[in-house]
């Protein structure tokens, strides 16, 4: 039986922004079962080897950004050559996972989860510097424009997303333009304010 989504949040003891709407409101099942999932007997945790630690840690990130493992661990394959050329490797490690466009249109709004962007993504919903793009992964860069088509506007997912957009406050890299569902690139991704990451961990269950 596959995992549900308030599943995988409550194993991983916060919200991954799974469900939408829902992640918002008190029916989330975080806040009413802040416990992980099975019988009680099970949800006492016992004292976890390093190991353990590093797999919780790299699952939980890897779960929210909803990438695969092969996916997840070319990331950071990618930052550990770097490690030593860069000041903070985890800090690019994120500024990489931020910047996906999947990522991108969820943080702006147009989207209600990242799973939700994907797909709006793969269907060419969105232009980036007016020119369409379909692949979820694809990395927008510093300066980029990432607006919806025109012909998608008229949908009533989008005319009903412009009301609640106009009160809705991208991260500060972030520039929102609510009224014509476009949205600018304006600055280096930074790391997240609810980051509860052990980036560290990571890195050193992929140098194993």
């Amino acid at each position: 039986m596959a995992t549900t989504p308030c599943k995988t949040c409550r194993r991983q003891r916060q919200k991954l922004f799974l469900k939408g709407d829902k992640c918002y409101s008190p029916k989330c099942l975080v806040i009413q079962r802040p416990f992980p999932p099975g019988a009680k007997k099970k949800r006492s945790r016992p004292s976890q080897s390093e190991f353990a630690k590093e797999l919780f840690e790299k699952q939980k990130l890897k779960r929210h950004y909803g990438l695969s493992e092969s996916q997840f661990r070319k990331y950071v394959k990618d930052v550990l050559q770097k490690r030593g050329k860069v000041d903070d490797a985890t800090l690019l490690l994120m500024k990489k996972l931020e910047s996906r466009l999947d990522n991108v249109i969820f943080r702006l709004g147009m989207a209600r989860s990242r799973k939700e962007a994907r797909e709006l993504v793969s269907h060419s919903h969105f232009l980036v510097n007016k020119k369409p793009v379909n692949v979820a992964s694809f990395e927008v860069k510093k300066g980029a424009v990432i607006a919806l088509k025109d012909s998608k506007k008229q949908k009533p997912f989008f005319t009903n997303l412009v009301l609640g957009l106009k009160k809705y406050q991208p991260p500060a890299w972030l520039k929102l333009d609510a009224d014509n569902l476009r949205g600018e690139f304006i600055a280096e991704p930074t790391l997240p304010e609810n980051s509860n990451v052990d980036i560290s961990s990571i890195f050193e269950f992929y140098s194993r």
